[in-house]
């Protein structure tokens, strides 16, 4: 599957949009205003800049572990290759949605370089979850990011749950965070089972990843010895996972699942299933534009530093069609999700057991 299919979540053309009635159409106003803002245009220095920031960051990482050698501290250059696989992740991320370059190809480039060689997971797995992801966000049976798994997200899915699972979703607020440290385990999980059944991309992404580990644990295992060796990776792979899971979960965990007729509207399934966390330039930089995570999917390939500029002409455009835009802080965002994970978990009480 290529970036091209991960760029949009098929929004609206604008024809289409006029066909399917005022619903339609509001969407394509908007499209037009964001065009004629000029904010679909690509930014290339500002991801060259970016680009530089992150080989600095990767250049100062590696000296400050070779320079440490055999020591504890070295445990703060785990968390700051934490800090900086996240930032790789992001930037692959832009690539994948094609908000870096204009030809698909280079973007396709870009990202599979920054998620197979630089981080260690399968580009093209991540393109087609996250394209399912865009296209039907927060409904159960198409958005893999709210199937059920180590969560539940819905009453149903609770029910269709074994007793062994029921007891422990019951505390599965509890547990988010927790279960965060293992993201980036399960990252490459679900990437080797998803290139064992792409044949077109097994061998230059398993190669890519390959290399990944290899430099990566060859690196850590000649430098330190076996238990510091094991505790620097626990640290890095663990604090990795957190801050992306952190970085994504303020975006849709307790937001509203639709009805057919509001998932229908392109607009409408946009906004109402999508949090935006408000802040300045450091939130910006932390959640890597995530926290615009409204106007990031009314217009998945628009740049990453044009989305705070958009957001007065999205909110403003939301409230004059009475579309509710929910922006909160990112504390309370987690309070709403976890919140919202305690409700659906708490039903196990209530429900018998199967």
């Amino acid at each position: 599957m290529s970036t091209t299919d991960a760029s949009t979540a098929t929004p609206p053309s604008d024809a289409s949009s006029t066909a399917s009635g005022s619903r339609g159409s509001a969407y394509a106003e908007l499209s037009r205003q964001i065009r004629q803002a000029g904010l679909l245009n690509r930014r290339p220095a500002y991801y060259a800049r970016h680009a530089a920031l992150l080989l600095v960051l990767c250049a100062a990482s590696a000296a400050a572990f070779l320079t440490l050698g055999d020591s504890w501290w070295q445990l703060a250059v785990a968390a700051l290759l934490a800090i900086v696989s996240t930032q790789l992740g992001f930037f692959g991320h832009d690539a994948g949605h094609r908000q870096i370059a204009t030809a698909g190809r280079t973007n396709d480039l870009i990202g599979t370089l920054l998620a197979c060689l630089g981080v260690g997971f399968s580009y093209q797995w991540w393109v087609s979850k996250h394209s399912r992801h865009h296209a039907h966000p927060n409904d159960q049976d198409k958005d893999p990011d709210v199937g059920r798994g180590a969560l539940v997200f819905t009453t149903g899915q609770l029910l269709h749950s074994r007793r062994v699972a029921r007891a422990f979703y019951r505390y599965q607020a509890w547990t988010f965070f927790p279960l965060l440290l293992l993201e980036a385990i399960n990252l490459r999980v679900s990437s080797v089972r998803h290139l064992i059944a792409d044949r077109r991309h097994r061998i230059p992404e398993g190669l890519l990843i390959a290399t990944h580990l290899g430099v990566y644990l060859s690196a850590v295992f000649l430098v330190l010895p076996p238990l510091k060796a094991a505790v620097f990776i626990a640290v890095h792979q663990g604090l990795f996972g957190l801050y992306l899971g952190c970085s994504f979960a303020p975006n849709h965990k307790g937001m509203p699942m639709l009805s057919a007729e509001e998932a229908a509207d392109y607009l409408r399934r946009q906004v109402l299933t999508s949090r935006n966390v408000r802040g300045h330039w450091a939130t910006d930089f932390a959640l890597g534009g995530l926290n615009y995570q409204i106007e990031h999917h009314l217009f998945p390939s628009m740049p990453r530093p044009n989305l705070r500029h958009a957001k007065r002409i999205v909110e403003n455009f939301c409230r004059s069609q009475e579309v509710a835009y929910l922006e909160t802080g990112l504390i309370a965002s987690y309070a709403q999700a976890l919140r919202h994970l305690h409700t659906v978990g708490r039903a196990a009480q209530a429900e018998p057991s199967s």
